[in-house]
């Protein structure tokens, strides 16, 4: 993958920008961890995991009891993160409130 782009938002007449993009390193970073860091430490469970696109750092997305890759991203300045749920591919921008695309080849 190259990198990410702000998917088109059908009901906004003008395109909302990203001002995160460029945390991206231009290879994304391996998972740090097989689930939420913070919910193995503690013996917790997720809903669904959400990994840093600058760190690599595994959370638990906003569904979660713990909300990990929210509080990841809000305590390190690491605004970007994919989902790693099979069959997804997305990535979002905790800060703008943004959903973000693949950008195409």
């Amino acid at each position: 993958m190259t990198g990410w782009t702000v998917a088109p938002d059908a009901g906004r007449v003008e395109q909302p920008r990203c001002g995160h993009l460029d945390q991206a390193p231009a290879e994304e970073p391996p998972a740090a961890a097989r689930g939420c860091a913070e919910c193995l430490a503690a013996g917790g469970s997720w809903v669904h995991l959400r990994k840093c696109l600058v760190c690599g750092h595994v959370g638990c997305c906003d569904s979660s009891p713990g909300q990990h890759a929210w509080s990841h991203a809000d305590t390190t300045g690491h605004a970007l993160a994919r989902s790693v749920e099979k069959g997804e591919d997305w990535a979002c921008c905790y800060p703008d409130s943004l959903f973000l695309r693949p950008e195409p080849s």
